[in-house]
């Protein structure tokens, strides 16, 4: 699918017997993706950005973010420490939203509704 969508993309994969690691990078348009995800026996973590120039257009994660865990319980305490918390940075991490657990098609789908390539192919180089 990356190939089908961005340009110049490169993957690189590793993977133990207890964890694989995925990371992604490529071009959309003016900007560039860079994808990272790590299963292990105990957890998904992901990290999905979109970057213009140096800003974040935006980064889909779920690290266990101070702001994320304020916005799910209304406070940070011991009982959710390191808990991960799907979430959206927008407009270079200005803006902050929590999200649902996201997919790479899902996020795939997302860069091409919000960030549309007008009047060029989605594969345009």
């Amino acid at each position: 699918m990356a190939h089908q969508v961005f340009n110049d993309v490169v993957v690189v994969a590793d993977e133990t017997p207890r964890r694989a690691l995925l990371r992604l990078e490529a071009n959309y348009g003016p900007y560039r993706v860079f994808v990272t995800e790590l299963v292990d026996v105990y957890q998904r973590k992901y990290r999905y950005d979109v970057l213009r120039g140096d800003e974040i257009e935006a980064g889909f994660d779920n690290s266990p973010d101070p702001r994320g865990l304020r916005l799910k319980y209304g406070r940070i305490g011991a009982e959710h420490a390191g808990e991960c918390i799907p979430h959206l940075h927008r407009a270079n991490k200005t803006v902050f939203s929590l999200t649902d657990e996201i997919q790479f098609t899902d996020f795939v789908a997302w860069v091409q509704q919000h960030l549309p390539l007008a009047g060029t192919g989605a594969n345009s180089g």
